[in-house]
């Protein structure tokens, strides 16, 4: 399988240009039909709030929203002009839904989505923690960004963050659909205590088995002790001149990660170059 749909979650105009330095390389390679979509926020009337909402009122906020609009669509118009690959903007209204659930609707559509990092400071409320339920409702892999995030192309060399779990074995698969040829990867096995390469034969046949499409692939094992595994996967990547790190994503309940905290939660607030989510 190859990529041959890409939806660019376009959030705001502050992140929008990270988005598409993303996405547009990958929509080149592949030859990908690339979907940036924003959407519209709904006003909100709360009925036990005494708030008359005038027409003017109504008038000034879907000016605003009309306004971002734009330019964030003008951001993927300069970026995608020269471009040989089909490329559309979409603008939905999310009217009664919230713009994570339009995201969803439209990601369950596309081979790959490409999003921003969550910024409280720049996201509507309707926005806010989109990338989380993008990644957990919509069965697709999600591409998270830093928002600075200026290259290089994603797909050269890799880190693939390895467990023997569902989430992880979707994750390595789904690298498979977006990696150059002939790509570096790292499988990595970050736990606590050590661990006998010559027994790990779950991580032995992933290396294998990526390495049979023709890539270089170097299995690493590494105790986790005061770090985390989201902290050792970023530093591995950092020590192997990696672009991507790819990983499984919440393979615990919502409760535990709010409790006790998850790689996949880690990695989505501090993370400082791309990540693949696949769940």
């Amino acid at each position: 399988m190859t990529i041959k749909t890409i939806l660019a979650c376009l959030t705001t105009k502050e992140h929008a240009p990270a988005i598409m330095r993303a996405a547009v390389p990958l929509a080149r390679r592949h030859g990908a039909h690339l979907i940036g979509l924003h959407t519209l926020e709904a006003l909100e009337v709360y009925p036990g709030i005494a708030m008359y909402v005038t027409a003017d009122m109504f008038q000034v906020f879907h000016a605003e929203q009309n306004q971002q609009a734009a330019e964030i669509k003008s951001v993927f118009e300069e970026h995608t002009k020269n471009e040989d690959f089909v490329s559309e903007y979409r603008l939905l209204k999310a009217q009664s839904n919230t713009a994570s659930d339009r995201m969803i609707e439209s990601a369950r559509a596309a081979d790959l989505v490409i999003m921003a990092h969550e910024d409280r400071e720049v996201d509507r409320y309707d926005q806010r923690h989109a990338q989380s339920a993008v990644i957990r409702q919509s069965g697709r892999p999600v591409i998270v960004v830093p928002h600075e995030f200026d290259g290089p192309e994603i797909g050269a060399n890799i880190v693939i963050g390895w467990s023997n779990t569902r989430e992880a074995a979707r994750a390595a698969h789904d690298a498979l659909t977006i990696v150059q040829p002939k790509a570096k990867i790292t499988v990595l096995r970050a736990e606590k205590g050590t661990s006998d390469e010559m027994r790990d034969a779950d991580a032995l046949d992933l290396s294998t088995s990526l390495a049979r499409h023709g890539h270089n692939v170097d299995l690493r094992h590494t105790e986790v002790a005061g770090s985390g595994i989201a902290e050792v996967l970023i530093k591995t990547a950092f020590e192997t001149g990696a672009d991507l790190v790819v990983t499984g994503a919440y393979g615990h309940s919502t409760a535990y990660d709010f409790v006790v905290g998850a790689t996949t939660s880690a990695l989505l607030k501090d993370a400082s170059l791309p990540v693949m989510f696949s769940k």
